[in-house]
């Protein structure tokens, strides 16, 4: 595993975690188990009259809207991205090579503009038909083309509305300059006919009573994608919320400067299969496997199963709520690449 030169101070703690490791990443399971009380997660939300599905965030209004998922470009050329703090669960995934993309789902806030939008791949359309999303892309792989023509989702193709609805940034070179507003978003949608109100299903969240989350450490965590794409994230023990970076580079959002500020990070392990010559990649999402789930600075071993759709947590055959907040989901091809 590669040291860092550098750090910035916000994650000290997670250099001297990395420093110590082997050389072969392994999954740290021999730490004393602890037990995380988060005594005032959902007070406030008591009292309001709905929850957002997503988060399990309290709110004074009904929401009726799709859930609309937009794949965004992770390539070191689209750092930061635009509109990823407004997402309420985020996918990290592989594409080709040791780069991922995101899958942001959009439900209970809608920011001004996202991208760098990027193709989808079938997988992509897999996680967001999950939560009865539309999809936003820009490009396709073969196989996307054909499924998403096949009627396997509502989406929006970059493709047919370049200039249009989706506009190229002069500061960054294509195909890491794609962008779309929200207000072009719904205007897409509406002229291909879709529906745009539809049910959303919840995830399943703490509620108002105190929240005990059992594990072990997990402060200070290094995803390894082939060792050409670091992640990391560190915990915020004021906050009480994870900071995600690529390499030295804090993931922020390019429109605001604000931190990626997640409650809930689950890493998940599936079988990765190459496809051909590019490096196009199946992975298997609904098989089910081992995963870690980071809350609260505790991380807790449990597996992972596709639910309707949905990558939940599961313990001993029972869902393990999240806490209240945004989730991010890493699906690596083994959680040997995990350190914590």
């Amino acid at each position: 595993m590669k040291k860092r030169s550098k750090w910035m101070a916000a994650v000290a703690a997670l250099t001297m975690l990395v420093a110590c490791q082997n050389d072969e990443p392994t999954v740290d399971i021999e730490e004393e188990e602890q037990v995380e009380p988060v005594e005032d997660a959902g007070e406030v939300e008591a009292s309001l009259p709905y929850t957002y599905p997503l988060t399990g965030v309290g709110t004074e209004e009904q929401l009726d809207r799709r859930v609309v998922g937009v794949t965004i470009n992770n390539h070191p050329a689209a750092r930061p991205q635009s509109g990823l703090t407004s997402a309420d669960v985020v996918y990290e995934v592989l594409a080709e090579g040791e780069v991922t993309r995101f899958v942001a789902l959009y439900h209970s806030q809608l920011p001004e503009r996202v991208g760098p939008v990027r193709s989808a791949r079938p997988y992509f359309i897999d996680l967001v038909n999950g939560y009865n999303g539309m999809l936003v892309i820009h490009g396709w792989s073969p196989d996307a083309e054909q499924l998403l023509n096949g009627g396997a989702a509502d989406f929006l193709n970059g493709l047919y509305y370049d200039g249009t609805l989706f506009e190229r940034s002069s500061e960054r070179q294509a195909p890491h300059n794609s962008y779309i507003t929200f207000e072009h978003i719904w205007e897409g949608f509406e002229s291909r006919n879709y529906e745009l109100d539809g049910p959303v299903p919840s995830l399943d969240f703490y509620e108002n009573e105190e929240i005990q989350i059992a594990g072990t450490d997990g402060k200070a965590i290094e995803i390894n994608y082939y060792d050409r794409n670091m992640v990391q994230y560190a915990f915020d023990e004021e906050l009480g919320l994870y900071h995600r970076f690529n390499g030295e580079e804090q993931t922020i959002d390019d429109e605001t400067d604000e931190p990626i500020s997640l409650a809930n990070l689950f890493v998940v392990e599936a079988e990765h299969r190459t496809l051909d010559d590019v490096g196009r990649r199946a992975i298997d999402l609904t098989s089910g496997g081992k995963g870690i789930l980071f809350q609260s600075g505790i991380a807790s071993e449990v597996d992972w199963e596709n639910r309707d759709g949905q990558i939940i947590p599961v313990k001993d055959g029972a869902q393990v709520p999240l806490t209240p907040g945004q989730t991010w989901i890493n699906i690596v091809p083994a959680l040997t690449s995990v350190t914590y």
